[in-house]
């Protein structure tokens, strides 16, 4: 098959008996072939168009992080989903969602940090308020989880705060629980729903790294915490040490000496916690009456109670890194030992992965 196109160079009219007057009229021929290859000529590449957003996909937050809130969802592109947390006048605490949820995937962004118990009930409510709002599946993201340290009946009589805790977010609502590095990690066990548990050593492994300190020993400042400082030495393909300690009361404790070789290295303590930073500044005199050069630290929730900052401002510590799970006081903030750094996009990643199905394990391989 073909198509014909004719183009004329001139006025004149053609004339099968006059040569000449052929010559005026050009022809083009063409096949069908080159016909079909002028259709699929690339068209201009169109800018891509965003994406609609899911409507059944929100964020909340409680009064404990929402600056952490924020970053996350700047990070999902989507906007923090609206509710009205107040207070009546004899301190209870009233919760209202701004926002229809129902038949929603919602995540509920709260760290149980000072003060716990206000924060763990708000928590509480604002899950209650979304089951019997009709939420199809309820999240909590719990960067910092209070209570976590009683994990155990240590003494006679004594709860197990930390279980009482994982039975109150399930018996609230919570389909689904995110956690940042949990104290310790078969707290998992105390929930009755499926958890996620978040590390934060990508985190801090990248931060340690800009630092390219020399001669770099891990150190754990507690038996208990072995298994994470090894996990970090090896990212970091570092030695490894351990400081030997006993608590003799609540946020108190005594060195007993320094496993391992320390002399004339750079010695990096690795904890979850930083509370009244007592073991953190006694272990840092420890490594350094051990003969080490200097001596870093890195923890991932900065809980910094009581005379914590002070502590740090006048130890032996050259520099202390922690994320944001927990938000900083204005003391700490202003601290120059005290280097923070963000953890929203690790969150961000755990949630978008959840929401869509897929593995959340991937984001530490």
């Amino acid at each position: 098959m073909r198509f014909m196109h004719s183009t004329f160079k001139s006025g004149l009219e053609s004339d099968p008996m006059n040569p000449t007057a052929g010559e005026s009229m050009v022809t083009t021929v063409v096949t069908a072939t080159e016909k079909k290859k002028q259709i699929e000529q690339p068209k201009p590449e169109r800018k891509p168009q965003r994406a609609r957003p899911d409507e059944k996909f929100k964020i909340f937050s409680g009064t404990a992080n929402p600056a952490l809130a924020d970053e996350i969802c700047n990070h999902l592109a989507m906007p923090r989903a609206q509710a009205n947390i107040a207070r009546f006048s004899d301190g209870e605490i009233y919760v209202q969602l701004l926002e229809n949820v129902r038949g929603g995937d919602v995540f509920v962004v709260q760290p149980t940090c000072d003060p716990v118990n206000e924060h763990i009930m708000e928590l509480l409510m604002m899950m209650d308020a979304l089951k019997r709002a009709s939420a199809r599946r309820i999240t909590t993201v719990i960067p910092y989880y209070g209570y976590a340290r009683q994990d155990r009946k240590d003494k006679p009589r004594a709860p197990i705060s930390s279980k009482l805790v994982a039975d109150l977010l399930t018996t609230a609502g919570a389909n689904r629980a995110l956690i940042v590095d949990l104290h310790a990690p078969q707290i998992q066990g105390f929930f009755n729903i499926p958890v996620d548990h978040l590390f934060a050593s990508p985190v801090l492994v990248d931060e340690v790294r800009k630092l390219a300190l020399p001669a770099l020993t891990v150190v754990s400042p507690d038996a208990g915490g072995v298994e994470r400082a090894r996990f970090f030495a090896k990212k970091m393909d570092s030695a490894l040490a351990i400081v030997d300690k006993r608590r003799v009361d609540m946020n108190v404790t005594e060195v007993l000496h320094v496993i391992g070789d320390v002399r004339g290295r750079t010695a990096l303590i690795l904890d979850d916690i930083i509370d009244t930073a007592g073991t953190l500044c006694k272990t840092a005199d420890a490594l350094m009456e051990a003969g080490a050069a200097k001596v870093y630290a890195c923890a991932t929730h900065a809980v910094l109670s009581g005379p914590a900052v002070e502590r740090i401002s006048k130890s032996r510590l050259e520099q202390v890194i922690v994320t944001n799970t927990i938000p900083l006081s204005t003391a700490a903030r202003n601290e120059p030992k005290i280097v923070v750094r963000s953890i929203g996009g690790l969150i961000a990643r755990a949630i978008q992965s959840i929401h869509e199905e897929t593995s959340v394990s991937t984001l530490f391989s």
